[in-house]
């Protein structure tokens, strides 16, 4: 009877950046554990190709063009997911601007660059939570994840802009579950340390990279992360397991940090 309370087998998810990197392989999970994933993406043919894949090796899939910081484009995204499923029972809010961004001291950052990171790493996931949310009213019940980061934890320098919208991820989950933990909709966040994903890699120079080496000596957990690492804590929270969990978030980073 226990194993039911982590069945996700039919519930549609949708994965914001869902297309590539640690967003890819979530809904590789989640199509693993019987659920449909809702790859809902910028770059369109991508989230489409995504969900090509996973229908070839029988799961169920929907790929969606999505611009989280755009009103209508995020309302004719969940209008689709809707109308090809009838209905939506998680939101994982993936989707943020940060392996493009320049390491740098915070006075050379642009207010340009400033105002786009808050557009998608935070208006992006209100726009989201807004459009799903008199869905999963109606239907009792829902669960929304924020993906947030470790960065928060200790200030970590050099893209200012990238970790104050963090740490906005974080005071938007706990004053969003006060406000609709009444219609049993949970709203927990993750905090990844630094991933070895293909966007990470391809964004960090060599020196930052053996940086990164020197700072896994100083984890409980002395290896390198990678997106995997991240899927059960998602699973966790996207589950009747966590039913009674909300307004938390749950560091995964093998140990840097600890709160």
């Amino acid at each position: 009877m226990a194993h039911k309370i982590f069945d996700l087998s039919e519930r549609v998810v949708i994965v914001t950046g869902g297309a590539s990197g640690i967003g890819r392989i979530y809904c590789e999970a989640l199509a693993s554990c019987g659920a449909k994933p809702v790859i809902a993406d910028q770059n369109e043919m991508l989230a489409q190709q995504v969900s090509s894949d996973l229908k070839a090796c029988g799961r169920n899939a929907l790929g969606l063009g999505c611009d989280v910081s755009n009103s209508d484009s995020v309302q004719a995204m969940v209008a689709a997911v809707i109308k090809n499923f009838g209905s939506v029972h998680g939101l994982v809010n993936n989707a943020a601007l940060m392996s493009s961004l320049p390491r740098g001291p915070w006075y050379e950052i642009e207010p340009s660059d400033w105002d786009r990171v808050m557009e998608v790493n935070l208006r992006g996931l209100f726009l989201c939570s807004r459009a799903v949310y008199p869905h999963m009213k109606h239907s009792g019940s829902g669960r929304i994840i924020n993906i947030s980061s470790n960065r928060i934890w200790d200030g970590t320098p050099n893209r200012l802009h990238y970790t104050t919208s963090k740490a906005g991820v974080v005071g938007f989950t706990r004053a969003l579950s006060r406000e609709i933990g009444d219609d049993n909709i949970t709203v927990n966040a993750i905090t990844p340390g630094f991933t070895s994903s293909e966007g990470q890699i391809q964004s960090s120079d060599p020196a930052y990279i053996a940086k990164m080496q020197e700072l896994n000596s100083r984890k409980a957990l002395k290896r390198t992360q990678i997106p995997e690492d991240l899927v059960g804590a998602l699973l966790f929270l996207l589950s009747d397991a966590s039913s009674y969990i909300t307004g938390q978030t749950i560091n995964v980073d093998g140990g840097a940090m600890m709160h």
